[in-house]
């Protein structure tokens, strides 16, 4: 009975082993390097030509140095504060208003529902570059909503390169990421319960606070992982729209691959990074298996 589930899971378990569990590896092993003025630009490489030697040789070079230097480095530090600052905010606003838009997707008719989940992944059909540079032509002084503000005679203001608008470019962005599993969880929802809930004298309020978002928590927890999580390493979105001034972590990484070339160090910080970002991801998973084993 569990040969066919192990074959079932030997296909997704293979993929997660190629194109997560080894690159991520390789990013380890590379923050345990040191830089050095070679191609590619860090030390020690092993060298197969003196066999075992090269080998004992490679491990004897690797070290925790970069990640010392992360630790006194209180730039950084404040570039993680940073990120998950704007990735707490971008999600709590990208629920704000996702939930409204899922709920009444999920309330109108069936024919209606098709169309508007459409529009909500119509952006995904255009690169996710061109979005963002689009917003530049929007928030830039002389662009469309300081043309709006101006028919309305209201002042011009001032919004690209600042956080604002790194905030409004993350809530764009993957406000869809927040919309679609909100829609699942609202859509299946017996509307019975609700019926029930008035039938009790519950106000449309009350039943909505008592029935229909703790059914949707499931919903709203994904929506808030899948938002978070690539917000927190968002680099297009704060370099373009937040200038040269924003402090975000992905932005940072880039900057010691591409222009000091100090590939460890730039691993090490995307290794801390990665390890930030799955702790909370177990441990919401090993809370889901205690409910599930106390419901059971």
């Amino acid at each position: 009975m569990n040969r066919p589930r192990g074959r079932a899971a030997l296909l997704p378990g293979l993929w997660l082993a190629i194109f997560f569990a080894l690159p991520f590896l390789l990013v380890l092993r590379l923050s345990l390097s040191d830089t050095a003025l070679a191609i590619p630009p860090y030390a020690p490489q092993i060298d197969w030509s003196q066999g075992l030697a090269g080998l004992k040789a490679f491990f004897a070079g690797l070290d925790l140095e970069k990640y010392r230097q992360l630790g006194e480095d209180r730039l950084y530090l404040d570039a993680y504060l940073s990120s998950l600052r704007f990735a707490a905010a971008g999600t709590g606003l990208a629920l704000l208003v996702g939930y409204p838009m899922a709920y009444g997707m999920a309330r109108c008719r069936p024919g209606l529902r098709s169309l508007l989940l459409m529009l909500v992944i119509l952006p995904f059909w255009t690169s996710f570059l061109i979005r963002v540079y689009a917003w530049i032509g929007i928030l830039k002084p002389q662009g469309l909503l300081n043309a709006f503000l101006g028919l309305l005679g209201l002042e011009p203001l001032t919004l690209l390169y600042t956080p604002t608008a790194v905030q409004i470019g993350l809530v764009y962005s993957y406000l869809p990421f927040m919309v679609l599993p909100l829609y699942a969880a609202l859509e299946r929802q017996d509307q019975t319960l609700l019926e029930a809930a008035a039938d009790l004298g519950a106000s449309p309020l009350k039943s909505f606070w008592q029935v229909t978002f703790p059914l949707s928590l499931p919903g709203v927890i994904a929506g808030c992982l899948l938002c978070f999580i690539p917000m927190v390493g968002e680099f297009v979105i704060p370099d373009l729209l937040g200038g040269p001034g924003s402090l975000m972590i992905g932005r940072s990484i880039w900057m010691e691959f591409f222009a000091n070339r100090d590939w460890p160090f730039a691993s090490a910080v995307a290794v801390v990074l990665l390890v930030t970002l799955i702790a909370p991801i177990l441990l919401y998973q090993r809370q889901q298996a205690k409910a599930l084993e106390a419901a059971t």
